[in-house]
């Protein structure tokens, strides 16, 4: 009966896979092939492979430029999340009053408010900080994004964490500073990242706000980049195929490594023992 159970759930499991799977190969598979063999077998390995679309996307179509801005904005906007993030979940979880509460809720709030609700102020603060058509003025937009899910998956974890460690902590003479630092941020791993997969996907695929904030060719991102291959006659689709092919691959790699970390802050709390 066990071998009968655990052979559905690897069957599912293996099904499941392969749909998740399918889009992906797709993309890749046809980002070696010529236009018309797209058309004629999308499915297929293709017959005639080539790699134009790869040279015409690093030589022609300025996407080192792209990758990098991408890359820049993404870095820095997940290193201010994870850091304000757990700055502010170990005060929330340690702050006991209303006070703390409240100000749990209007964080949480964001979770429910779409940020792009305040398009129009954000454009008049950029345009008022001289920030308009630079990279610079995705930065702020994203931290604001990402702060919500951060507080709310690390303040449960800070608070999962036994108390009687920050009391021996605080008897040994340790300021609030070196807890934090020292012995909070190593435990937080598997919570950190988790919030960076999440912010990364959203922060790395975002066309909205590059489209909003950013005119120039120099400041553009991949995925404002990419819409640029889609024509409204003809759209080149090797190229674009071969594009998000390489703009996929970061973040497949970050996954890759951080898996188990994911993984485990997905699953803590659901066992105890």
């Amino acid at each position: 009966m066990r071998r009968t159970s655990q052979f559905f759930v690897y069957l599912v499991l293996t099904i499941w896979a392969a749909i998740v799977m399918f889009p992906l190969w797709t993309l890749v598979v046809n980002s070696f092939k010529p236009q018309k063999e797209i058309f004629s077998s999308p499915f297929g390995l293709p017959q005639h492979f080539t790699v134009e679309g790869y040279k015409a996307v690093w030589v022609n179509g300025n996407f080192g430029t792209y990758f990098l801005n991408t890359l820049y904005v993404t870095v820095i906007s997940l290193v201010l999340i994870v850091l304000l993030g757990s700055m502010a979940a170990y005060a929330l979880a340690k702050w006991h009053s209303k006070t703390s509460t409240a100000l749990y809720i209007f964080f949480i709030a964001g979770l429910m408010i779409p940020i792009r609700l305040g398009t129009i102020d954000l454009v008049r603060l950029m345009k008022f900080l001289a920030l308009q058509n630079t990279i610079w003025s995705l930065i702020p937009v994203y931290v604001a994004m990402g702060m919500p899910i951060s507080i709310f998956i690390l303040t449960a974890f800070v608070k999962n964490l036994p108390r009687e460690m920050f009391d021996a902590a605080k008897v040994d003479g340790a300021a609030e500073w070196r807890i934090y630092s020292q012995i909070v941020l190593p435990l937080l791993r598997p919570a950190i990242a988790t919030v960076a997969i999440f912010n990364m996907i959203k922060i790395w695929n975002d066309f909205w706000f590059p489209l909003v904030f950013i005119r120039m060719e120099k400041a553009r991102t991949i995925a404002l980049g990419v819409s640029l291959l889609f024509g409204q006659y003809r759209t080149d689709w090797t190229r674009a195929l071969s594009t998000l092919s390489l703009a996929a691959m970061p973040i497949l790699i970050l996954y890759v490594f951080l898996s188990r970390e994911f993984i485990k802050g997905l699953t803590a709390g659901a066992v105890k023992g």
